[in-house]
């Protein structure tokens, strides 16, 4: 099964370097979908002038984004030598701490070949 995504460029940069390991969304009915061996189709976002086809290796569920930032290496996420403030600002930014109490985190482990 083929999930798409929107993907800010930074990230989609990092993940075709092969720098990020591990997504992180939001475990809600779109992500519940998601099986190990799944193909996700990111798209590049806000240009949309790309895309990247990924393989799932492996899903995680979280309580809350910090319970995955204590579980998983912040290099897996292309973040080595962030804070765990900055970790958590830069989710915020994207998601609301309504939507983490309602859904939980999801630690998606991704491969691009």
């Amino acid at each position: 099964m083929i999930h798409k995504m929107g993907l800010y460029s930074e990230h989609f940069q990092s993940i075709k370097e092969g720098k990020k390991k591990v997504e992180v969304r939001l475990n809600d009915e779109k992500r519940r979908k998601i099986k190990v061996g799944d193909t996700i189709e990111f798209i590049k976002v806000p240009e949309q002038d790309g895309t990247l086809l990924v393989q799932v290796a492996g899903l995680k569920k979280y309580d809350t984004f910090k319970a995955m930032y204590e579980d998983i290496p912040f290099k897996d996420f292309d973040c080595e030598g962030w804070t765990m403030e900055e970790m958590l600002y830069g989710t915020y930014e994207i998601y609301s701490s309504e939507q983490e109490k309602h859904w939980g985190a999801l630690a998606l482990t991704i491969h691009y070949s």
